[in-house]
């Protein structure tokens, strides 16, 4: 049960106001712990800002070490088609490029007319033009034959567009189709020339149809019209030779293709193929009606193929009597005049001309410059990154160390008296100004490639950019070995003054003894607060208890009073 509290009522002492009063004098103790918790926190933000501050320059500093990047090169050549790749470290200069002869790829070419044509029969009735198999379809619109306009819809049949040309020619012109050459004949019955087309035409029936003018009375077709179909099934295809079994294996190049008629479309056959090891690309050429094979690789290779089984070879039109094989040829090039090189590639590397680090792919024979330069904007931009990041290191010191005197005033930071970090900034200002021995080039610190402190300050700058510029572009070796020397450079010099502060990892080191160490008071301030706010609590629990006994017996001392006033008064009446 709650103890009742009595302020007051008798004495009329305000003793909650009082104890208040006293309880908040005796705060004090606390109230000091609370503001130097308030500052450790303080601290301890900064810390983990510097720390972050400090992670953005190791990160840059890393960049300075990084495998070649001072080694890094640029390539660029007079002819633009042509392209050039270089690793790091290759041999700048200007290279006289001549190549007397590409390199082509090996190619194996089948029989033409692989097809069994548009029709086996004269009669063209049932061929519609919107699935005429010819190598490229129709388009719906109008043609002209000897000034007369011939309309063409994809509903229409063969037959159906042979009797529009007799009827817009008034019978003069008739068409026919001839199994025999898979063509279609226009031919004039008054003997009169042919003349074919219209600039305002737009069908392209004369064109798919291979009818062009020739100055006489009957035009042909230039070349068979029927053309394998690449997504029916091999079995239904249109093939000319069906003297295939339903499945069988060929090889290419030793390595053995399966096909099955029955499933199998040219696409997928042709796709299986170039999906192979067999190293070559398959395509039907529907100009030709024809299939041709071409090595994925140049070089004066050439092309083996074989029908194990099942006779689609022959069918296709690469069967070894019938298909032509064009030999790949090997490139020939020559570098600053010297003996011709041979190369079974259009890109030539180091393999074939010896310049470590250059590769050039040309696409035309004929004589190029190739010039191989340091990359000055990688390797600059990767130092004034590395400024970037010192700068804003020393700022961040600078503000959260600054002590500043007007008049009799002095402001502080929330980390003037830490002299350790103070001395970081001045360890790395040391480290960064100082020249470095032990290094095998001539550039030994920043200045002398232009860069330096300005004026007084912390910060770093690129006070001479053209001197930068020629120690990149002339003594990028010498720039190399000073950055990024493994036991001496400059780069390895400052990671160890950030081991120092960061650790290795970045989450050990100096920097975090000091948010350790200040986290701890911190947790030791806890405890003090907890047992001082114990304390107070007892000491007005005490006091509180004092001073309702105070009124108890006030209370009674009132009551005693009052009765014997009342028993003294009530005598007194009665003489």
């Amino acid at each position: 049960m709650a103890s009742v509290k009595l302020s007051g009522l008798i004495t009329g002492f305000d003793s909650a106001a009082f104890i208040d009063q006293m309880i908040e004098l005796q705060r004090t103790p606390i109230t000091t712990l609370e503001s130097k918790q308030a500052q450790n926190s303080s601290k301890v933000s900064a810390l983990n800002a510097l720390g972050s501050y400090l992670t953005s320059l190791r990160t840059a500093t890393a960049a300075l070490k990084a495998d070649g990047v001072f080694n890094a090169r640029t390539g660029t050549v007079t002819n633009s088609s042509w392209k050039v790749s270089t690793g790091a470290g290759a041999a700048t200069g200007d290279y006289t490029v001549k190549v007397t002869s590409l390199a082509t790829a090996a190619k194996l070419s089948g029989a033409t007319g692989i097809s069994q044509g548009l029709s086996a029969t004269a009669d063209v009735s049932a061929l519609t033009i919107a699935t005429l198999p010819t190598a490229s379809s129709v388009k719906a619109g109008t043609f002209t034959v000897n000034g007369a306009q011939v309309g063409v819809a994809l509903t229409d049949s063969l037959q159906d567009v042979f009797d529009k040309i007799s009827a817009a020619t008034g019978g003069t012109v008739t068409a026919s189709y001839d199994p025999a050459t898979d063509g279609i004949a226009l031919t004039s019955t008054d003997g009169s020339e042919i003349v074919l087309g219209a600039a305002n035409d737009s069908s392209n029936f004369l064109s798919v149809a291979k009818l062009f003018s020739n100055g006489t009375d009957s035009v042909a077709s230039t070349a068979a019209l029927g053309r394998v179909s690449t997504t029916k099934t091999l079995a239904s295809a249109g093939l000319a030779d069906t003297a295939f079994s339903g499945s069988g294996t060929f090889t290419i190049n030793g390595v053995e293709i399966a096909y099955d008629a029955a499933n199998d479309s040219l696409s997928k056959l042709l796709a299986r193929i170039n999906a192979s090891d067999a190293g070559v690309n398959a395509a039907y050429d529907a100009a030709s009606d024809r299939v041709v094979l071409a090595n994925k690789t140049t070089g004066d290779t050439g092309i083996t193929i074989n029908d194990d089984s099942g006779g689609i070879l022959s069918a296709l039109g690469l069967a070894p009597a019938s298909a032509q094989l064009t030999r790949g040829a090997n490139a020939v090039f020559s570098i600053n005049g010297g003996p011709d090189i041979t190369s079974t590639s259009n890109t030539f590397s180091e393999t074939e001309h010896g310049i470590a680090g250059l590769s050039i792919t040309a696409t035309s024979a004929g004589e190029e410059t190739v010039t191989v330069a340091a990359d000055t904007a990688t390797m600059r931009s990767t130092i004034e990154k590395f400024i970037s990041a010192y700068n804003s290191l020393q700022t961040f010191i600078d503000n959260v160390t600054a002590i500043s005197v007007s008049g009799d005033s002095v402001s502080t930071s929330v980390l003037s008296g830490n002299r350790e970090v103070s001395g970081w900034a001045s360890q790395l200002r040391s480290s960064v100004f100082g020249s470095i021995s032990g290094l095998d080039g001539s550039i030994v610190q920043l200045e002398q490639l232009g860069i330096d402190f300005s004026g007084t300050s912390t910060q770093l700058s690129i006070k001479d950019s053209d001197k930068l510029d020629a120690a990149l572009a002339g003594s990028s070796d010498d720039v190399a070995a000073f950055f990024s020397d493994s036991s001496a450079g400059f780069a390895t010099r400052i990671d160890g003054l950030l081991n120092t502060y960061v650790g290795a990892n970045n989450s050990s080191g100096l920097l975090k003894g000091m948010t350790d160490s200040l986290t701890t008071a911190n947790k030791r301030i806890d405890e003090q607060i907890a047992k001082l706010e114990e304390r107070l609590e007892k000491e007005r629990a005490r006091m509180e208890a004092a001073f309702t006994a105070m009124e108890v017996a006030s209370s009674k001392y009132t009551q005693m009073q009052q009765q014997l006033i009342n028993a003294f008064g009530n005598n007194s009446s009665d003489e």
